[in-house]
């Protein structure tokens, strides 16, 4: 006999989930429990390159309180149901809104999405996880506070508590996210609600002002894993400053990675550039001004003539580097003289200012990230190629020239042999690259998917190999990466999990812990 449901959590029986189904819906009302497959259209649909299916929900619990969530725990203990908590759903080409696992129960907290507080003279917000970028800006110009953002290129639909959480990043100088995070309060698999640092005073006004609190740090086991459900999220924010200066170099050879790098690092790590600088290849950004159909057909990755031809008719480098100086207009003219010269030594880059980048587009976007601006250029990247895949390849090395033309190499070789492009960009931290690429591929077409699978496999596979650690993954590709950092770290999470959610409730196998 057909089940009602379009998948069952993983050893409960559909009479089982029938009684968890009710007692959902008397905590939360018959509307916000979705069962039918129309319901959950939006929490299924992936662009990775394994069938929807296996990542189908078997129901979605829309909640809007806390009390609400401890309830839901609650049930989800007495009946073994797993549950895959989302605050915005968006986390595209890392799994979107569809849970790890067939079958598990999405807790939706998008109608949480209250504002809190936002402190002017401290620069700090207190959100729930359901606010989004835009919701915040918006919020923050409307009462002109003077203060900025940071956010991930799909500004305005992604939220700070799921990207930050997942340890994502962004382009102003507050770009280290969970650098920047202060204060979580968490309900855990038992429905207590503990508020980490501060928070845990009664009383206490230093919540979101100061991060250690007393004994252990919590707030880094509550990212990327699955010990509790976040409901309320403190972070910092950044003071407007007197100028900003935003600008642009490019070069045209592969080979000048090296000499990037190089002059990049002792100027991120003294201070000069205070912002991630981007380094992105010409096929990452060539989708905000043409599409792939235009210069090659067929099979096969992109040939080196093409791109080429992408770099001469649109005016980018083989590299194009994004970076800004922020402060008083006497400290940029400090600052920028320093850069201009360091960049200026070997004569291969060419510098662009604001004013004469201003009528190019990919520099506009760029822009906007770096001031905190709202903006969705960069899914652009999904016109490329076309047919809806993306996974993000995202390895991590030293900020070291020799490091990134080895990443680079070993990538494109990879992807090449898989007849896919390089899309991809360096981000240069303090002391740190990430190495992100999007793994563009037709889902709509069937050998594309094996091919995209092969591929983004192998790339985990060789690099993990040469030492290189992915830092954030789809949720197809988990439990190889989680692998990848051997048995001592998965045994720990493994302890904390058994402690914490000994019912395994929330989320199994996130990050690959169950």
């Amino acid at each position: 006999m057909a089940s009602k449901y379009i998948a069952l959590p993983n050893g409960v029986s559909e009479n089982t989930f029938d009684a968890a189904i009710n007692e959902f819906r008397a905590i939360l009302g018959e509307a916000s429990v979705l069962t039918s497959a129309a319901q959950l259209a939006p929490y299924i649909k992936t662009m990775m390159p394994v069938p929807d299916a296996e990542h189908a929900p078997s129901a979605a619990l829309l909640a809007t309180t806390v009390e609400q969530i401890q309830k839901i725990v609650g049930v989800c203990n007495r009946y073994k149901v797993p549950v895959w908590t989302i605050s915005t759903g968006k986390n595209l080409g890392y799994g979107s809104a569809a849970p790890a696992e067939r079958g598990q129960v999405v807790l939706d907290l998008k109608g949480m999405n209250r504002i809190l507080e936002v402190d002017k003279d401290l620069a700090y917000a207190l959100v729930e996880p359901g606010v989004t970028y835009k919701q915040l800006y918006d919020y923050i110009a409307e009462r002109k506070l003077g203060l900025w953002l940071s956010f991930p290129a799909p500004s305005a639909i992604a939220g700070p508590v799921g990207n930050t959480l997942d340890r994502g990043v962004g382009y102003t100088p507050y770009g280290e996210h969970f650098m920047y995070a202060c204060g979580m309060e968490v309900v855990l698999a038992n429905g207590e609600v503990l508020r980490t640092g501060m928070g845990s005073m009664p009383k206490s006004n230093t919540w979101q002002v100061f991060k250690w609190g007393y004994g252990p740090y919590l707030d880094g086991i509550f990212t990327q894993s699955n010990y509790g459900i976040v409901t309320k999220f403190g972070f910092w924010l950044m003071p407007a400053p007197p100028a900003f200066k935003p600008f642009a170099i490019q070069y045209q050879n592969e080979d000048d990675i090296v000499e990037i790098v190089e002059t990049i690092r002792p100027l991120r790590i003294n201070g000069v550039i205070p912002n991630a600088v981007v380094i992105a290849h010409a096929l990452y950004e060539a989708p905000v001004k043409a599409r792939r159909g235009d210069y090659v057909k067929g099979s096969g990755s992109i040939p080196d003539e093409a791109v080429r031809r992408i770099t001469k008719d649109h005016n980018l480098g083989i590299w194009n580097v994004y970076a800004a100086l922020y402060g008083t207009p006497e400290q940029i003219e400090v600052n920028w003289k320093i850069v201009t010269q360091a960049f200026g030594k070997s004569g291969r880059a060419k510098i662009l200012t604001e004013e004469e980048a201003a009528a190019d587009p990919a520099f506009v976007y760029r822009a906007k990230l770096m001031r905190g601006d709202m903006t969705l250029q960069e899914f652009s990247l999904y016109n490329w190629r076309g047919g809806g895949g993306s996974m993000w390849f995202a390895p991590v090395s030293q900020a070291r020239g020799s490091e990134t033309l080895k990443q680079m190499a070993l990538t494109k070789q990879i992807l090449g042999k898989h007849g896919l492009d390089y899309s991809g960009e360096f981000i240069v931290g303090m002391r740190d690259m990430h190495h992100v690429v999007d793994v563009l591929y037709d889902k709509t077409d069937p050998e594309q998917v094996k091919a995209a699978y092969r591929c983004f496999d192998e790339l985990v596979t060789t690099f993990s190999a040469q030492g290189y650690g992915i830092y954030r993954v789809n949720t197809a590709f988990m439990d190889k990466v989680a692998d990848t950092y051997g048995p001592v770290q998965r045994n720990v999470n493994k302890i904390l999990k058994k402690a914490l959610d000994p019912n395994g409730i929330l989320a199994p196998g996130k990050s690959g812990i169950r």
